[in-house]
């Protein structure tokens, strides 16, 4: 057992080793002068320690800030959209006695297989008609809908999974619907909440070809559209790896920041909302 359990443990690390390693030469890269990250063939560690990529990084076009803006705006509004309109819909289609309602489940769990690339256009002739291109509203609609599907599944099952016995406690108590739903079906399933809301907003910081085609003002652009511009600001019209790189960086801290923060609700949430 121990022989298995230290083998268990090599390959772990290995997997590990294999994820963290991309991660770690886009941080080494951003903290290389300019110089030194373009090269050819490319070092693995700095010679010097330079931050320029960071300050042309900042500087650019409309600046960072703006961009940084712009992502944890749409990433916010989407959290909202999300669960705005997947709690309501989750509970009813676990506890009412909706007709059809398992056909409608299932017709919902059917667009995940329709990707969401062919909605874009269509999705993008409707907003530019009500004017909602060039909107962080409107990218934060398109990121919702793509999140749905998924959310309604992990939410449905994590409110069917609450024993019974407490909806009919607080009903006893003079709850009505919306009351049973507030307290108790919510604190119930918190760690699925918290789950569907940390996806909709790794989903919609790291989304691109929605905000590509939604998005045509430079000072409306996401983070995701900024780094891709950034790719060949330079005077030869070749890539910038230094200020692509600290992008690629700043754009993980967030990520990987609510990522630990939430962990312990993430992994609890994806289970119960996985098994019925």
């Amino acid at each position: 057992m121990r022989r298995r359990g230290y083998l268990v443990g090599a390959v772990c690390v290995a997997l590990c080793t294999v994820m963290l390693m991309p991660l770690l030469a886009s941080v080494l890269a951003s903290v290389k002068p300019t110089e030194e990250a373009a090269a050819t063939p490319p070092t693995y560690l700095p010679h010097a320690l330079s931050l320029d990529s960071y300050e042309r990084l900042w500087n650019y076009q409309q600046g960072l800030p703006t961009y940084l803006f712009n992502s944890f705006g749409t990433a916010v509004l989407t959290i909202v959209f999300t669960l705005a309109l997947t709690v309501p819909a989750a509970y009813a289609l676990a506890r009412f006695r909706v007709p059809a309602k398992e056909l409608v489940f299932v017709v919902l769990l059917l667009a995940l297989i329709v990707p969401y690339q062919a909605l874009l256009t269509p999705m993008f002739l409707t907003f530019a008609k009500v004017g909602l291109t060039n909107s962080l509203v409107g990218l934060a609609i398109v990121h919702t809908a793509i999140q749905l599907p998924f959310s309604v599944y992990v939410l449905r099952n994590s409110f069917a999974a609450v024993p019974r016995e407490l909806e009919e406690a607080a009903v006893m108590d003079g709850a009505n619907s919306h009351q049973a739903l507030r307290r108790v079906f919510l604190p119930a399933a918190f760690p699925a909440v918290v789950t569907v809301a940390l996806f909709a907003f790794i989903m919609s910081w790291n989304e691109f070809l929605g905000a590509l085609v939604m998005m045509s003002k430079g000072s409306k652009f996401t983070l995701p559209l900024v780094l891709a511009a950034a790719r060949t600001e330079t005077s030869l019209g070749g890539t910038d790896w230094g200020m692509l790189q600290a992008g690629i960086t700043i754009s993980i801290v967030p990520c990987v920041a609510v990522y630990l923060l939430l962990q312990r609700y993430y992994v609890s949430g994806l289970m119960s909302g996985a098994v019925k």
